[in-house]
């Protein structure tokens, strides 16, 4: 489908590309510099999903679990494939059955560049969401759009305002900086620190979960914390 040559352009990386099976193994990590949302982190996980055997299946696992952690899942498919629509069924499948199906999506279809004079575009729901970007990352057209949805659907995941620690949750201000969500830092009359913080979603719900914090704080801080 390209999806190795779509990270290799969007991060500017030197991933092996090939269209064979398994040709990318492991999960590699770039990060790229979204407009307004800052750095993102992207990972080129196995390719040819659709011929993962059950047995394969469990090989890759911590693999393909990837997914199920990720914030937004990109579900590059080969647009002038033949087998486009077989294959987009049989990765939903392997997604729902490693439990990742649940995970935000967008659709990209690459090597628009192989369908004649077709340009890149972005389709949307009724709703106006952005659902499926069309490009070719051999040639770079449309990377500009997909960038720019990006920027639209992560960006409505972020939660961001000012988060109130008193000295016992020392901890959560660490794991904040290191996630390098604090943008701003300052101190109460009453000793508590404030967190000017922007960061997603998924992530400030595993914080909360990871360090139990209370009611009281979530109180406290939520009054100034929208997403």
């Amino acid at each position: 489908a390209g999806k190795s040559t779509l990270f290799n352009n969007l991060t500017a990386s030197d991933v092996y590309a090939a269209d064979q099976l398994f040709a990318t193994l492991d999960p590699t990590l770039r990060r790229i510099d979204v407009p307004d949302l800052g750095a993102v982190i992207l990972a080129d996980t196995v390719g040819f999903i659709r011929h993962l055997p059950h047995k394969l299946v469990e090989a890759f696992r911590a693999t393909l679990e990837q997914s199920r952690e990720s914030e937004f899942l990109l579900h590059v498919v080969d647009a002038c494939s033949q087998e486009r629509e077989d294959n987009i069924f049989q990765v939903n499948e392997v997604l729902q059955e490693i439990e990742a199906d649940k995970v935000p999506f967008l659709m990209v279809y690459n090597k628009i560049d192989l369908m004649g004079d077709f340009p890149p575009r972005i389709d949307r729901n009724d709703e106006g969401v952005a659902v499926a970007v069309w490009l070719s990352a051999r040639t770079g057209q449309g990377l500009d759009l997909l960038r720019q949805v990006l920027n639209e659907r992560l960006g409505k995941r972020m939660v961001e305002g000012v988060l109130r620690l008193p000295p016992r949750l020392s901890a959560v201000r660490a794991h904040c900086y290191g996630l390098k969500a604090v943008q701003d830092e300052s101190a109460d009359e009453n000793g508590n620190t404030l967190l000017t913080i922007r960061m997603p979603q998924k992530s400030w719900e595993q914080m909360v979960k990871r360090f139990n914090l209370d009611r009281q704080t979530l109180e406290e801080s939520e009054s100034g914390l929208r997403n």
